[in-house]
């Protein structure tokens, strides 16, 4: 594609470099992400994305801050109103299927070096571990909340990765969600203090 330097309005290059940045790992994952990439992609001049992004890992942090956000709405979307272990699980299951249908972006988001300071990446991350907060206060009002996210997170994570790499076997999509709702309702049963936590409401 022809570079095309004064074809774009202020904050168009941005946009633009990031939907290019999004399309290469969608084809060929993270080892195709590249500033000169980016810009072969968008159409532009091979310094033209230095403008927004300083190098590699600042692009990288943005793009994961997409699909923090992103992440975000579809953890809420999965159940909007939660209030049961059930509810929970659904939340979990709508985790893994995120990773399942955007692997090379849940890697970047994950597993790719990146700006540690970058401020909108650290806000969209955050955002996350606030949605499974709250949703774990929901569930489980008398529980430590900080914890039992940790704890949540760190299963389903797994869970999500376990399912990238090939290590999670099931005999299907079904039966796939079936083994994490089973994972994180055991989580919830091995809980201190009895058989279990107690859900109100």
């Amino acid at each position: 594609m022809t570079p095309q330097t004064g074809s774009y309005h202020h904050g168009d290059l941005r946009a633009s470099c990031l939907r290019a940045a999004r399309d290469l790992l969608e084809e060929d994952g993270g080892a195709a992400l590249s500033l000169r990439a980016v810009a072969r992609r968008a159409g532009v001049s091979a310094t033209a994305p230095y403008r927004h992004f300083a190098d590699r890992e600042a692009l990288v942090s943005a793009v994961a801050a997409q699909g923090y956000r992103e992440l975000a709405d579809h953890l809420a979307a999965a159940h909007p109103a939660p209030r049961a272990p059930e509810d929970l699980a659904a939340v979990a299951v709508a985790y893994v299927h995120f990773a399942v249908e955007r692997p090379a972006l849940f890697r970047v988001m994950f597993a790719e070096p990146c700006d540690p300071a970058a401020a909108e990446r650290t806000a969209a991350a955050a955002a996350v571990w606030d949605c499974v907060g709250r949703v774990v206060r929901d569930v489980f009002p008398g529980a430590d909340p900080e914890a039992l996210s940790t704890a949540v997170w760190g299963l389903v994570h797994g869970l999500a990765f376990l399912r990238l790499d090939g290590k999670f076997h099931a005999d299907g999509a079904a039966a796939a969600d079936a083994r994490v709702r089973g994972a994180v309702c055991a989580l919830l049963g091995a809980a201190p203090g009895g058989s279990g936590l107690e859900a109100e409401g």
